[in-house]
């Protein structure tokens, strides 16, 4: 039963992650952000996790929905919480290097670009999702 004030039972759960891979063309860091033609933003791959599902497996399973690929998850980064139409929303987000698979548009993404971490972090729509691009390159160095 929901009670009043009871925080766990009104936020909306999400988990996703910071992709990331190898440069085929210059050998460093490139990360995967995607174009939501819903909200005309872009963002790093994430969604809802489902009643049951642990946040780990619905980092897997949004990340390949939204780009159709593969990743391993690594280190931990920060929970992002904010509020959506005065809901309060909880993300939690791993550093995830890619590994397989290929993006194909859906209704929910249009596109996905690879980018070094100082352009994805200017192109990331919303402020809260850059510090995730250095808490990723931390992961990576330690």
């Amino acid at each position: 039963m929901k009670r009043a004030g009871d925080k766990s039972a009104t936020t909306v759960r999400a988990a996703g992650v910071v992709l990331w891979r190898v440069s085929p063309y210059h050998g460093g860091i490139e990360l995967a952000l995607v174009h939501r033609p819903r909200y005309d933003d872009w963002s790093l791959p994430k969604g809802k996790v489902k009643r049951g599902e642990e946040f780990p497996a619905a980092a897997l399973r949004e990340t390949r929905e939204e780009t159709g690929l593969g990743c391993s998850l690594g280190a931990p980064l920060p929970t992002s919480r904010y509020l959506v139409d005065g809901r309060p929303k909880e993300v939690r987000y791993w550093a995830a290097e890619a590994w397989a698979g290929s993006f194909v548009p859906n209704d929910e993404v249009d596109r996905m670009i690879w980018l070094p971490p100082s352009a994805a972090r200017r192109r990331l729509t919303h402020d809260r999702d850059r510090p995730l691009v250095d808490a990723l390159l931390h992961a990576l160095a330690g």
